[in-house]
């Protein structure tokens, strides 16, 4: 056992930080520009999460960590609904999280967007036999943008965002 906890110590426990992805850097650019054009500030997210599985959740986290580093860029994310411009909601919308949605949406300040991310979102995916289920986020409150995928990635998430503020 000794043994082994020795080997662990010596060799790094972290990967190697991947290269630069010009492309990531450009559309984190771009979505830097559109919110610094509409809003005169970065975009401030409260992500809201109606019942998913949390694969969509994982993908999210991502955008925040060293890779993406999205804060870097202007895009941070919020505690409170009273400080967001986006609510981007994740998972069908079940009995238990339907009234917490509503007052989240009513928190936030207008002009707020609702971003449904993720296939479980947009039509309950996997869940749409659940009596736990309600319904897609749209059945609850209005959706501006749907971004699709199960689950989308940190990039599909990037462009939705930006094509959001592009409109």
């Amino acid at each position: 056992m000794l043994k082994l906890l020795l080997e662990g110590l010596r060799r790094p426990l972290t990967e190697p930080r991947p290269g630069d992805d010009p492309d990531l850097a450009v559309l984190a650019a771009q979505l830097d520009a559109a919110s610094r054009r509409k809003l005169g500030r970065g975009l401030s997210i409260r992500e809201v999460d109606a019942g998913s599985c949390n694969g969509c959740e994982l993908e999210i986290h991502a955008l925040s960590n060293a890779y993406y580093d999205l804060d870097r860029f202007g895009l941070r994310f919020v505690a409170s609904p009273r400080h967001a411009d986006v609510l981007l909601v994740t998972g069908p919308v079940t009995v238990n999280m339907r009234e917490a949605l509503e007052r989240t949406w009513r928190a936030t300040p207008d002009p707020k967007w609702v971003v449904a991310a993720g296939d479980c979102a947009a039509g309950c995916g996997v869940f749409a036999a659940s009596p736990a289920c309600l319904g897609a986020v749209s059945k609850v409150v209005p959706v501006d943008l749907t971004i699709p995928g199960c689950p989308p990635t940190p990039t599909q998430l990037l462009q939705g965002l930006l094509a959001l503020l592009q409109r």
